[in-house]
């Protein structure tokens, strides 16, 4: 799953030149991903709290869970973009470059694990409260060689990622990126709208793992 160029291949433009190989499309990639990425670490990071404590944070776990989905389903979608045009030969993301080798063979485990891990979360709140024995096997180990392979990815793209970011909010740019700078705050706006209804739906599909939680039993 290509993400930003590596950060050595990453100087961000200085506010009216393109970065170095890319181009309006490309950067305009870059910078949707960067965002994206970013809202990311922040949902995960208040995910990881709710592990602490799972029994007593389920309802928060469940809620940030879904909410993930929305600006998940964004970085799939501009990470999976930029992976088909450069792999079907387009010029233009040939040029942006992959990125570095390690992270190359590190971006499907991202992908599939990612995949597994909300997949096999929806998939056990859907069933009865203690019979997920194997859905919840696959949930966390998933949860367990994602987070290994989660860790090398944000150490290294977090940097250049934030780069992008702060250039594109504080409007640095050439003007044809910066052109479709409100459509990418729109699509990501729109994603956490979404994911804020994801869990609202969750919650409530979730009610009967949250009240089996409550009881004590979901400690046993």
């Amino acid at each position: 799953m290509p993400g930003p160029p590596a950060p050595s291949a990453v100087p961000v433009a200085d506010g009216v030149g393109l970065a170095p190989g890319h181009t309006p499309r490309t950067e305009s990639n870059s910078r949707l991903t960067s965002i994206t990425g970013l809202v990311l670490i922040v949902l995960l990071a208040a995910l990881g709290v709710t592990i602490l404590r799972i029994h007593r944070l389920l309802t928060a776990h469940i809620v940030i869970g879904f909410a993930l989905i929305g600006p998940l389903a964004v970085k799939l979608g501009s990470t999976g973009w930029r992976f088909v045009r450069y792999y079907s030969g387009d010029d233009e993301y040939r040029r942006a470059g992959p990125p570095r080798p390690l992270l190359r063979v590190l971006a499907p485990l991202v992908v599939l694990t990612t995949i597994a891990v909300v997949a096999s979360g929806v998939a056990l709140i859907a069933v009865t409260p203690g019979r997920g024995s194997t859905l919840l096997f696959i949930h966390k180990v998933s949860f367990i060689v994602w987070f290994g392979v989660l860790t090398v990815h944000v150490l290294a793209y977090v940097v250049p990622a934030a780069r992008w970011s702060l250039a594109d909010f504080a409007g640095r740019g050439p003007a044809q990126v910066l052109a479709s700078r409100r459509p990418r705050q729109l699509l990501i706006g729109a994603s956490l709208v979404a994911g804020v209804a994801f869990s609202v739906v969750g919650l409530g599909w979730a009610h009967p793992w949250v009240t089996w939680s409550g009881s004590g039993r979901g400690g046993r």
